[in-house]
């Protein structure tokens, strides 16, 4: 994706640049932040958020720790070097937050996919209220505190899918997905992680919180019920993959 018009005169709309690259996900983010009065923009290409940030700063930078052309940790030390702006990092792994943390890199705050649309808007404007307080002009204020205030619209979108971790609820192209607890936490651990293939224990593992014996043969059951819900919505999508001799993929 290319980077938007999104910084304009003092009185505009706050403004986010997000560093997400060429993803369904980047452009959902943004579409949920727009909806919130957002002004957002996207680099495909990790090269160039820095310059994006030193020649026309944004209000806030959302940054995938796994970007295209340049890692996330990079970037932001050397946005760090020269701006304050908020920074919050975007990782698939809750693991590499504890790493994160501990590299001390400047990030404002951390969040793990997949998030709700809900929880990533929260996030979000509770950075902005915490960075802005000082720094917003007397004629930005009002707008700064509309923006801040207003209630999201957390609709699904038309199309893709979009997992909401909060209502633990599904879409997929605009349309709800009936899953039971664990078919949702099966589809949830695929998509946060899409290419990456899971094996039947690793799985197994995610799925079920209580450590329960039950046999690997049983995520398979979950996967063809997961299959079969998906497709009434997509008929003939391949979106969940077996891999032969490993395990599952999801492959949007």
């Amino acid at each position: 994706m290319t980077q938007q018009n999104i910084w304009t005169n003092p009185g505009r709309p706050l403004q986010l640049l997000a560093g997400g690259g060429a993803s369904k996900l980047a452009v959902l983010v943004c579409r949920y932040l727009d909806a919130a009065g957002f002004q957002t923009g996207i680099l495909a290409d990790g090269r160039l958020v820095v310059n994006a940030v030193r020649t026309n700063p944004p209000d806030l930078v959302l940054l995938d720790l796994m970007l295209p052309g340049r890692d996330g940790i990079d970037i932001c030390r050397e946005i760090r070097t020269f701006s304050s702006v908020p920074i919050i990092m975007m990782t698939a792994r809750v693991e590499e937050i504890d790493r994160l943390l501990g590299l001390e890199l400047g990030a404002d705050d951390y969040i793990c996919k997949p998030f709700s649309p809900r929880d990533m808007v929260a996030r979000v404007r509770a950075v902005l209220r915490r960075t802005l307080a000082d720094a917003v002009k007397p004629q930005q204020k009002a707008v700064a505190e509309a923006v801040l205030e207003k209630p999201a619209d957390v609709s699904p979108p038309p199309d893709g899918l979009w997992i909401d971790t909060v209502r633990h609820a599904a879409w997929l192209e605009g349309s709800p997905l009936e899953l039971t607890p664990v078919e949702f936490r099966l589809l949830s651990v695929l998509a946060a992680m899409p290419g990456h293939v899971f094996s039947r224990e690793d799985l197994l593992e995610r799925l079920y919180e209580d450590h329960r014996v039950v046999n690997g043969r049983t995520v398979d059951t979950h996967v063809k019920n997961l299959r079969r819900k998906m497709g009434r919505i997509l008929p003939d999508s391949d979106l969940i993959q077996s891999v032969y001799g490993m395990g599952y993929k999801y492959q949007p």
